[in-house]
This record gives structure tokens, C-alpha cells and sequence, in this order.
């Protein structure tokens, strides 16, 4: 085959498992063999269209087999996907689609008046409208059916790129980050490696599709073993639960709240969860109270750290080191490398603090059309900055201290946040928390904590304080805390520190 990129797996892999299930939405299924002959209709209605080696075919939606009908079938074509986050607004869409060149924009029903405002003054020539129930009637169902399923095979190398990801834009414009087949190729076979995907696996997404952590860790090596994948097209945790327990699921990931949310969901003692084998949590570390509540049923935590510009995987923590390591985002990737570093590149001795760097077949070569921002971005020989400060132990484990631009510096003493929400999280009170810096005529900056309390739990200042007291140093402790309803996040479940700073970074919030 002259295509050995991303868009001839499903293809490769109908060979091999063409009766077993691939995708699930609800009661829709895919077998291999189902999902090979569409995503081969929908590449033969693309060129139709069109498409060519290089075109950038975006969609819009959350989790639906359309989505990765589409990136497969651009994949064969060797154009390049562009999914764009269905949290963002019209005119954040537009800008995407404006930055990335986008021709093609295929829309699930529920984004359509969001993706039709965004596509006005945009590069998009063909728009098309995906039923939000697999196989209605719809402008993508008509464009298959009258489309041939022979097999396109277009020359695609491990160079060539596969996919813009936009970053989440926490700073400044977004970026997008251009992974390549290879970078997606190196990822999954990390995963492989370093975790325990067979071809039984079935793994349930709750996060959207539309981000890195999902695609990359979740649907593409699960994908590429020949197991099944559960789309979730919302995270209700009571309807979570009943899915693992329907699906027989084995693979499940999150974010700590999402497990949080489930362990404290009424049917979380009376669900059959015994098909569970593998769970990996990302974001941060897992609370001692959710890891509790897990491993009373028998379960344990893998993490792992990583961003959109390593595809995503960059370190990788089994369960077994969950508690040996506690709060350790685990060790570099089998085929990924990782240093930490000083402000002049040079590495530290282990359990010293500084940027953390990465290199490796999975990490991006540059952002689309941003030559200045890809070459501020890289120290020589292909290491990759990843903007985050932690350490390396004696052992070789990871350890996230906190963003570069998160630091707090106070009276000339540095803060990580991170190891300060983190003793705060061992508040039963607190739901999820954020520290960000104020300004301080005396010391320049002082940390103020951001709440998130449990529903019918109480916290005041002073119970705050005195909890730390006992477990950071005092220029640490947050000298205010202001409670809110919920914390805004990333669709990857990041907190936005930026905006929390907008709106809470002044002396008299």
C-alpha cells in the first residue's frame, strides 16, 4: 500500500477483525467491516468534493462515529483532519477555520446554527449536517449513499501531517499544533506498551473526542489493537455507571472529579463495575478519598502526563506505583524521553525543580503557520518545552510542580500551586480547588485559593489556614479564599487559570 498513514488502519484491521464490534453510540454499532466500507464512501464522496493530499476537512461535534468516519477517511486521502471544540464560540470557531484553511466542515445537528455562523467569512465551500442519531437522514447519510466503498490508497508517509489540534487558548490566540501520522502512530504504540490494551478491550469515552487526551490515548490505540470503543455523548455519571455495567466495559478514563462524581452517584454501590480493569485519570492527581472509595472495589489508578503537542503521551504512571509514587505523573513513555531543565536549558540534578522538556517520535515538529511561536519552542536537538515546572526523583518519576506562567513568586520565594491545592484537596469539605496570585504592595504576590465545597459542607478562612499549617511552608498558605460554584475548565477538564485570574487576581475580590 502506498498509504502508511493513520487514515489505512481501520482498513488494515478489517482484515483481521471484520466481525467485531468497533464503535457504539447508545444502540447504533459499527463492526470493522461496517465501519471500513463507510469511512471508504465517505473518502470517495470527499475527492468527489474535491479533496485532495493537503485539504483540511474540520469537524464539529462531540462524540459520534461521523467524527471518526471523517478523520479516517481524510486520513486515506491524506488531507488533513481539524476538529474544533463544540465549548468554543462562533467567532473562536471562525478564527480556526480561518487559521487552518478549512474547506470542508462537516457538523453534527446539534452544533449546526453554531458551526453556520462560524463557517460565515470562512475558507468553507461544502458544509454538511451529520444526524445526531447514526444513520438518519441527513446531508453526510445522503452524501454516503451515493458514494462507491472501493478503497482509495494515496500516498501518505509518517511526515506528512494528519491532524490540527487547536490548543485550548488559556493565553493568547490558540495555537494549532500539526500532528503528524507518525507523532499519532509513536503515541499509540506508547500506549500499547505501556498499558494493558488488547483486542478484548472495551473502552468507554467520556471525554470528547475533540481533545488530544480522548483521541490519542483512548480511541486511537484501542482502534489500532482491534478492540471496541463505547462513545458517551455526555458525562451523567448515573449514565456512565449504567454503561460500564451494559458494555461489560474494561477500559475507563477521566479526570478526578469525573470519578469523584461517579463514586458519589446513589448507584454507584448497587452497579456491577467487575468488568473494570484499567482506569487512567489525568489533569492531576487522584484525591486520597477517590482513590479510596476505587480501590475498595478492587480498582486502582494509572496517570500519566502529556499536552496536545506530544500526541498527547508523555510519561505514564501504572497502578501499581499509584501510591508508591503518590502525586508522580509516572515514568517517560517507552519510546518518549524527558528532561528537566534551568532557565538556560541546562538539566538539573534529580529533585531539582525547572522546566520540563520533551523529545521523541510523538512529539510535533511545528504549529501551523507559526514559525516564530514553533522556533520559541524547541532547544536543540528536537526537545520540546513544554511551559510546565517539576522534578525528576531518584528513581526517574515525574513529578508536576506546576505551569511556568502558574508560578507564584512571593517575596522572592517561588510557588507551585499545584503542591498547595493538592494539601487542600485533603479537605473533606472541598470539592476542587485553584490557586492563583494576587498582587501584594509587601511581598509582590500572595496566593489566594479558589473554592469549589461539597454540597452542604462549610470552610472558612481560618479552618483553611490552620489545615495547611501543618503541611506547607507559611509564605505558601493562601491569605484569602473566595468560594464559587464551579471552577471554569477546559474540555479536558483543566481549570482556567487565566480567567480565574481575570476575575479573582486583584487585591480587593
Amino acid at each position: 500500500m502506498l498509504n502508511n498513514g493513520v487514515g489505512n488502519w481501520i482498513h488494515r484491521r478489517r482484515l483481521k477483525s471484520a466481525g467485531q464490534t468497533a464503535v457504539i453510540l447508545a444502540d447504533f454499532e459499527l463492526t470493522y467491516d461496517a465501519l471500513a466500507r463507510r469511512i471508504n464512501q465517505v473518502s470517495n464522496a470527499l475527492a468527489e468534493r474535491g479533496v485532495v493530499k493537503g485539504t483540511r476537512v474540520a469537524f464539529l461535534g462531540g462524540n459520534h462515529p461521523a467524527f471518526l468516519e471523517t478523520m479516517f477517511a481524510a486520513g486515506q486521502l491524506g488531507a488533513v483532519f481539524v476538529p474544533l471544540n463544540i465549548r468554543l464560540t462562533p467567532r473562536e470557531l471562525n478564527y480556526a477555520l480561518n487559521d487552518s484553511g478549512s474547506e470542508v466542515l462537516i457538523v453534527l445537528a446539534s452544533q449546526d446554527e453554531q458551526g453556520r455562523a462560524a463557517a460565515q467569512s470562512s475558507p468553507v465551500r461544502e458544509y454538511l449536517v451529520v444526524a445526531n442519531h447514526p444513520g438518519e437522514s441527513s446531508d453526510y447519510e445522503t452524501m454516503l449513499s451515493g458514494a462507491a466503498d472501493n478503497h482509495r490508497d494515496v500516498s501518505v508517509a509518517h511526515e506528512d501531517a494528519a491532524i490540527i489540534l487547536y490548543t485550548s487558548g488559556t493565553t493568547g490566540s490558540p495555537k494549532g499544533a500539526v500532528l503528524t501520522h507518525g507523532n499519532l502512530t509513536w503515541n499509540s504504540l506508547n500506549v500499547l506498551v505501556d498499558y494493558d490494551v488488547t483486542s478484548k478491550t472495551v473502552a468507554l469515552l467520556i471525554a470528547p473526542l475533540f481533545h488530544t487526551a480522548s483521541l490519542g490515548m483512548g480511541a486511537l490505540p484501542v482502534l489500532l489493537k482491534g478492540g471496541t470503543l463505547v462513545l458517551q455523548e455526555r458525562f451523567l455519571p448515573h449514565e456512565v455507571l449504567a454503561a460500564i455495567e451494559r458494555y461489560r466495559v474494561t477500559s475507563l478514563s477521566g479526570v478526578p472529579t469525573t470519578f469523584q462524581l461517579l463514586a458519589e452517584d446513589q448507584a454507584w454501590n448497587t452497579t456491577d463495575i467487575s468488568s473494570l480493569e484499567m482506569l487512567t485519570c489525568g489533569g492531576s492527581a487522584v484525591p486520597m478519598r477517590v482513590l479510596e472509595a476505587f480501590e475498595a472495589r478492587g480498582l486502582g489508578f494509572s496517570g500519566g502526563y502529556g499536552m496536545t503537542e506530544t500526541s498527547p503521551g508523555a510519561t505514564s504512571l501504572r497502578a501499581e506505583h499509584t501510591r508508591e509514587k503518590m502525586g508522580s505523573a509516572g515514568l517517560p513513555h517507552f519510546f518518549t524521553d524527558v528532561r528537566v531543565v534551568d532557565a538556560l536549558g541546562q538539566d538539573l540534578p534529580r529533585g531539582e525543580v525547572g522546566e520540563i522538556l520533551v523529545c521523541g517520535p510523538n512529539v510535533i515538529r511545528e504549529y501551523w503557520a507559526r514559525p516564530e511561536a514553533t522556533a520559541n519552542s524547541y532547544y536543540e536537538g528536537g526537545w520540546f518545552r513544554s511551559g510546565d515546572m517539576g522534578y525528576l526523583d531518584e528513581d526517574g518519576f515525574l513529578f508536576i510542580s506546576d505551569r511556568l506562567k502558574d508560578m507564584i513568586i512571593s517575596g522572592g520565594e517561588n510557588i507551585y500551586p499545584a503542591e498547595v491545592e493538592q494539601a487542600i484537596m485533603e479537605l473533606p469539605a472541598v470539592e476542587s480547588v485553584a490557586v492563583i496570585g494576587v498582587p501584594d504592595e509587601k511581598w509582590g504576590e500572595v496566593p489566594r485559593a479558589v473554592l469549589v465545597l461539597r454540597e452542604g459542607s462549610s470552610l472558612s478562612t481560618e479552618q483553611l489556614i490552620a489545615h495547611l499549617s501543618e503541611r506547607v511552608a507559611r509564605y505558601k498558605i493562601p491569605r484569602t479564599a473566595v468560594i464559587v460554584d464551579e471552577l471554569p475548565r477546559t474540555a479536558s477538564g483543566k481549570i482556567r487559570k487565566n480567567d480565574l485570574r481575570k476575575q479573582f487576581g486583584v487585591t480587593n475580590a
